[in-house]
């Protein structure tokens, strides 16, 4: 896991976080208690590591940058240069700093395994897309079609954005596992889960650290939102599967460590300068002095024990604000749930009001940033929708007890199974799109993750009479690295398609789930393949593409592949609608 250079004193990154027009936030895992240095042209910073459970972490922060440049940095430990890597074939890492009224550009997706990316690790979880994208954006592979632009190695985004599941802490690969039996009996609970801060160390240095992605992470700017995997499946699906979990001997650790180390490894870069300094854990590491480590392994698990069981005392979204092109609002659909059924939502009370502030326009784009997808297949938002009200009892006990279980068992638990969020946060969307909430944006987009197949949806308000001057859309980029079975492909295939739709609100409506204040249907999808999807903003446009990693000879070497393609025109607007038959001949023709 170790970094090459310096006598491998970099253990992991360096990745690149917050970027804006004039700073940036480099994060690195060092092996010792040092001082870090990050050179770019004229700015020098530098940071103490801090300790958490034996690891030494530093996040610099660098000031005073050029808006709208480019240029190469190098990080230094003791003086000695560790990256870039004196021996690597990649190019030198740059940060990219933003320039207001540039077009924006940002690449998304989630869910992704840390295997091998030799034959054995592509046939068992495809081709991994961030290393295909990786490796196209170096200028190490040809493209599968030369002349297509989108696929140059020129296009890297202003931001990359991680949509949850950046590591499965449930799921484990071989290698995890051995690491996992060299510390313990895997057969004590949790068996071969991770149980502790020592194990998500190990796993988030598997998932960062092939050189492909380590190098494309140290160049380009990236933001990240935690999903169910990261801690575990169906994390906070409901107050009995949480009263489960809080029943064993185990869960208190996993919780503990989960929360800890995405802190550590991911919440801190999303933050800006500001947001940081006021930040209470980081608060500590600024105002800690003298020459001795600041060690923060108790104070961090004391931290994520409360917010655990106090989650409105700390939030994890967050907003980034691009001048007037967009703002982008990321939000945490997982921590911040209330469960108690006689008031159950996707978000608490604290988390709801502020989104409900995030939710306005005077942007070109509002860009609504949510792991679980907001707007689902309708079949499955209607079959989650009733899945919610029988286990309310609308059915009776008998029925509660059922939905319960099916609820568990096939993970019914995005926003159509909060119908109250759901219903509320359509609403705000509706609004912001009228221009009841500011100058209505040309679009608001919801970009999703987590159901292991991409789709953009389109949706329109359900009320007839209402105008929108928005275009509304669904966005979902899932899986990046580990495709769904083909058996689980055809169940979410029929629950896209055809009847299932109107079937499903048949059966929600006889549970008398109220109607939603929005309709929306396929525009493009959906696809399986292992994806990374790429979103450009310029004036009122939108354009969206996904790419995909194939291999023709070398597995270590796979081509970037578009998979797919979806834009608006200059006005903001959608092209017209196909017909059933038009898209079926269209898919025919791609294949």
């Amino acid at each position: 896991m170790s970094g090459s250079s310096g006598g491998s004193a970099l253990v992991l990154g360096p990745l690149l976080r917050y970027v804006d027009d004039t700073s940036a936030a480099i994060w690195v895992e060092t092996r010792d208690h040092t001082t870090v240095t990050v050179t770019c042209g004229r700015s020098t910073a530098s940071a103490r590591t801090f300790a958490v459970h034996g690891h030494h972490y530093a996040l610099v922060e660098l000031d005073g940058l050029t808006p709208g440049s480019s240029e190469p940095y190098t990080v230094d430990i003791e003086g000695a240069m560790v990256w870039p890597d004196p021996g690597s074939d990649f190019p030198a890492p740059v940060i990219s700093t933003l320039e207001p009224g540039r077009p924006l550009s940002l690449a998304f997706g989630s869910c992704r395994t840390s295997v091998s990316h030799d034959a054995k690790g592509n046939d068992e979880h495809g081709v991994d897309a961030l290393r295909a994208w990786a490796l196209r954006v170096a200028d190490h592979v040809d493209p599968t079609d030369p002349d297509d632009p989108d696929l140059a190695p020129d296009r890297l985004p202003d931001l990359l954005l991680f949509l949850g599941d950046q590591v499965y802490a449930d799921e484990t690969t071989d290698e995890m596992r051995a690491f996992i039996e060299s510390r313990r009996d895997i057969e004590q609970p949790p068996w071969t889960e991770l149980r502790d801060y020592e194990e998500y160390a190990h796993l988030y240095a598997l998932a960062w650290s092939d050189p492909a992605n380590r190098w494309l992470l140290s160049t380009v700017s990236t933001a990240m939102i935690f999903d169910d995997h990261d801690i575990r499946d169906d994390w906070n699906t409901s107050q009995a599967w949480r009263e489960e979990m809080e029943a064993t001997s185990w869960w208190h650790g996993r919780i503990v460590a989960g929360l800890g180390s995405y802190w550590v490894h991911q919440h801190l870069g999303n933050l800006s300068p500001a947001e940081r300094r006021e930040d209470e854990l980081y608060a500590k590491i600024l105002a800690h002095e003298g020459h001795d480590e600041l060690d923060l392994g108790e104070v961090i698990d004391a931290f994520a024990e409360r917010v655990d069981q106090q989650p409105e005392t700390y939030r994890w979204s967050y907003t980034r604000e691009f001048d007037t092109q967009a703002r982008l609002v990321v939000v945490d659909s997982r921590a911040a749930r209330q469960l108690d059924p006689e008031r159950r939502a996707l978000l608490d009370d604290d988390e709801a009001a502020w989104l409900d502030e995030q939710l306005r326009g005077d942007v070109d784009h509002l860009l609504i940033g949510t792991s679980l997808p907001f707007l689902l297949a309708r079949g499955l938002h209607h079959l989650e929708a009733f899945s919610e009200a029988l286990t309310e009892g609308t059915w009776g006990d008998r029925g509660a007890r059922f939905g319960e279980k099916m609820r568990t068992l096939v993970d019914l638990e995005h926003w159509g199974a909060f119908q109250a969020s759901f219903q509320a946060v359509a609403r705000q969307a509706m609004e912001v799109a009228a221009g009841e909430r500011g100058t209505a944006p040309s679009t608001v987009t919801f970009l999703s993750g987590d159901v292991h197949h991409s789709y953009v949806s389109e949706a329109r308000p359900a009320r007839r009479g209402r105008a929108l001057r928005s275009t509304v859309l669904q966005a979902v980029c899932s899986p990046i690295r580990n495709p769904l079975s083909r058996n689980m492909r055809f169940a979410t295939a029929v629950l896209s398609y055809g009847v299932a739709g109107p079937l499903g609100r048949l059966v929600s409506k006889s549970a008398k789930v109220p109607d939603p204040p929005l309709h929306w249907r396929y525009a493009e999808g959906p696809w399986f393949d292992n994806n990374l999807a790429c979103l450009q903003l310029a004036g009122p446009s939108l354009r969206m593409w996904w790419v995909t990693g194939t291999v023709e000879d070398d597995h270590e070497r796979p081509r970037l592949a578009k998979v797919a393609t979806y834009e608006l025109d200059e006005q903001g607007k959608p092209p017209p609608h196909e017909n059933a038959g038009q898209k079926l001949r269209r898919r025919l023709r791609r294949r």
